[in-house]
């Protein structure tokens, strides 16, 4: 049910009564109308006067505010190859009782969402780009009301769009050209091999990689990570540091490295441990687990290694070891484990402290239709079990998806709960490189042959924002080429 439904069934004399009741005694309304009115004090506060009650206007307002804090994420623009699915999302003004003549009307109620006194035009714009871009967010089923506000004052302060630094946004760029590259290599060097490769979905390295930086500025000392097969030779090499000659010997089936004890798995199964230090001067331990083969069997596993070493090695500080869990979207909604790791999750005796949930999702299991996979709207529905919040992300922003990982990390280290980052974008070629995949998806394979992937996407914003030429561009991708060629 909607946190906020009291909201949008009120009638607006019957607010402005309530809040009068507040106003003589805090205590006199339900504890709801309670946190509402709160809010609206407090924005009071800050500088905005609300006078002796709320006009139908002002209550109409707050209630298009929340539910665009409820909906928003239904019209969202996160993905980058079909249109999305269709929803009844109820934003339209005349839902509210608001039309467009109103638009020039300025209302106190802006400052609920750091707008301060502002027109109505204002307000549903600032609604729009924080919660209708390019992330979508699912949290008004949370109870924990200092996280909700927490998630509210974290994006309305700025539209879901922080102003990111240009030598971060560079940073950006290198860790793609890293990932995007790589791919490139392998496919050309070693066709039709199985790899399955991270292509459509290279944002995961830079979000891997500020997952790790802001979480040790956090105190977090280990990271524990579990993922299938798909995109686990790109982290090995990008983020916990394996050498491209390891990677390659692998590849070549007439060589026998005296260095390499796989105990006979397969390359993309297989696991690594290291030390690195980040780019501001932690020292943290990386421990990729080996996958058990069979889809999100490295859940529990994951788990339980978390939770001996927070005990052994960290006093029981769940804050100075992350767990982290990527998964397929076909495969988080449909096998069953995962349903029951979240419904384990906050017992006592076996609570983390909360998990980081990456999604892959490139809207296709094996051959399937993600429409032919669940029931559910989402493939990341099963975070409602534990109230966690949910960032739905377009794979083709860099910036979108970085955000949302800087938010998922300090929820984690702050309230210690599961957050689930689902990122939407597509898989290049087949289930793995040898498959065919437009005799069972033409229409979406005919979509994904004409885009472009994320680097030259990232890549042309950034010489739009004047931050790098094409030609610097292309003179840092020919010497990283020229690296992996030696």
């Amino acid at each position: 049910m909607d946190q906020f439904s009291y909201l949008n069934n009120a009638n607006p004399a019957y607010v402005d009564e309530l809040y009068q009741k507040f106003l003589e005694n805090p205590d006199s309304v339900d504890a709801d109308w309670k946190d509402f009115f709160k809010g609206y004090d407090f924005a009071g506060n800050a500088g905005v006067s609300s006078g002796n009650g709320l006009s139908d206007k002002e209550v109409n307002i707050i209630k298009l505010i929340h539910g665009y804090r409820s909906r928003g994420h239904l019209i969202a623009d996160t993905n980058p190859v079909r249109q999305r699915r269709k929803h009844k999302s109820d934003l339209e003004l005349g839902y509210f009782g608001l039309k467009e003549s109103d638009f020039e009307t300025e209302y106190e109620s802006g400052s609920e969402i750091n707008c301060g006194k502002a027109k109505l035009k204002t307000i549903l714009e600032h609604l729009k780009k924080t919660y209708c871009g390019s992330i979508g967010v699912e949290f008004m089923y949370i109870r924990n009301e200092k996280l909700r506000q927490w998630l509210y004052r974290e994006m309305e302060s700025c539209g879901n769009s922080p102003v990111f630094s240009e030598n971060e946004k560079l940073d950006m760029l290198q860790k793609l050209g890293h990932a995007v590259i790589f791919e490139n290599f392998l496919q050309t060097k070693y066709v039709g091999k199985k790899r399955f490769s991270l292509e459509g979905l290279e944002v995961l390295i830079p979000a891997l990689d500020q997952c790790i930086r802001v979480s040790a500025g956090l105190g977090v000392k280990e990271f524990v990570l579990g993922m299938p097969h798909r995109g686990r030779l790109n982290v090995l090499v990008n983020i916990f540091q394996k050498s491209y000659e390891n990677v390659f010997s692998e590849f070549e089936e007439n060589v026998v490295s005296d260095f390499l004890n796989t105990g006979g798995d397969v390359k993309y199964h297989l696991g690594k441990s290291a030390d690195v230090v980040t780019e501001e001067g932690h020292k943290v331990h990386l421990n990729l687990v080996p996958n058990p083969s069979h889809l999100e069997a490295v859940s529990p596993v994951l788990q339980g290694i978390v939770h001996g070493k927070k005990q052994d090695r960290y006093e029981n500080d769940s804050n100075q070891i992350l767990p982290i869990v990527l998964h397929g979207d076909a495969a988080i909604a449909g096998q069953g484990i995962n349903y029951e790791v979240a419904n384990f999750s906050e017992i006592d005796g076996y609570n983390n402290g909360g998990t980081i949930h990456i999604v892959l999702n490139n809207q296709i299991g094996f051959t399937a239709n993600y429409k032919e996979t669940r029931t559910s709207v989402y493939c990341t529905d099963l975070a409602k079990v534990t109230e966690s919040p949910v960032f739905h992300v377009n794979a083709d922003d860099t910036q979108a998806v970085i955000h949302a990982m800087r938010m998922a990390v300090k929820i984690r280290q702050e309230f210690h709960c599961d957050v689930y980052i689902d990122i939407l974008g597509y898989r290049k070629y087949g289930h793995n490189e040898g498959d065919e995949p437009r005799f069972t998806q033409p229409l979406l394979y005919k979509s994904i042959a004409k885009h472009s992937n994320v680097y030259d996407i990232c890549l042309e914003k950034l010489c739009k924002d004047k931050v790098i030429t094409k030609e610097q561009a292309s003179e840092y991708t020919k010497e990283f080429k020229a690296n992996l060629q030696s």
